[in-house]
């Protein structure tokens, strides 16, 4: 079955809970499309900052349209309810056959190549051996659950690989409203420490005036110009870009496979 990974991949659409995709109880009954429209101008309208909506097709899951999403280059799948309050990442599985009923139309382009040498190691709080010839670069947000997630197997990878130094970058989303100051208090302070009390849902210091926002906003521009919008997000010491939770041992055997 294709594993689905599903994370903070474009910069402001959230994982709903499945209730999500129920119809409302006021709902409507027999054939929703007769009474719910949708056209590309008003999906842009609603989505504005999201992505770009190329087009717009009925889903084959009742109270849905499914939406073909552009950003940065990059092409994804992504469903609205009827209600117009909801963006669900695609695809849609059948349980019946364990197969995409949806969604998997758009094909996923192999991973974007950087030259490392470009990415600044400064601004960056460091994990594993600082000294160490191979880097691995994560772009994290400390208000994201999956970077929370990955943020433990990274530690286990440091341990794993004492050769290899882990610069995390700090790359609030603007889904996230308190991610930017939790950034510049971590950016601050230069500390793993406030790392892990970000991802353990800790109280952080509130940053004075200014304190940690050069090198936050520095982080922003870098991912822009590298085409990276969501969290987490690993750039590979061969230049290899990566998005998505991975954990600890699946990160060890890229960094050490072939490119």
């Amino acid at each position: 079955m294709q594993k689905l990974v599903i994370s903070c991949i474009l910069a402001a659409l959230p994982v709903i809970p499945a209730v999500a995709l129920a119809m409302s109880p006021q709902g409507c009954g027999g054939d929703c499309k007769g009474c719910h429209t949708l056209t590309v101008k008003e999906a842009n309208s609603l989505l504005k900052g999201i992505g770009e909506v190329k087009r717009i097709r009925n889903s084959p899951v009742r109270g849905l349209w499914e939406l073909d999403f552009e950003k940065g280059g990059k092409k994804t799948v992504a469903y609205l309810d009827f209600s117009k309050k909801h963006v669900i990442p695609g695809p849609v599985f059948s349980i019946a056959t364990k197969a995409p009923i949806a969604g998997s139309a758009v094909p996923q382009p192999p991973p974007a190549k950087v030259n490392v040498a470009t990415i600044p190691v400064k601004d960056s709080i460091v994990m594993g051996n600082p000294r160490a010839s191979r880097k691995l670069f994560v772009f994290t947000d400390p208000d994201c659950p999956f970077c929370s997630k990955m943020h433990a197997e990274l530690k286990k990878l440091a341990k794993m690989d004492g050769n290899l130094g882990i610069y995390v970058k700090l790359f609030p989303l603007k889904m996230h409203p308190k991610a930017y100051d939790k950034s510049r208090a971590i950016m601050a302070g230069n500390s793993n420490k406030l790392l892990d009390a970000a991802f353990a849902g800790g109280t952080l210091p509130t940053p004075a005036a200014g304190a940690g926002k050069k090198g936050v906003d520095s982080t922003i521009k870098l991912a822009q110009s590298l085409g990276i919008g969501g969290t987490p997000t690993l750039v590979l010491p061969d230049g290899r870009i990566m998005p998505g939770f991975r954990k600890a041992e699946e990160i060890r055997q890229l960094i050490g496979g072939k490119q």
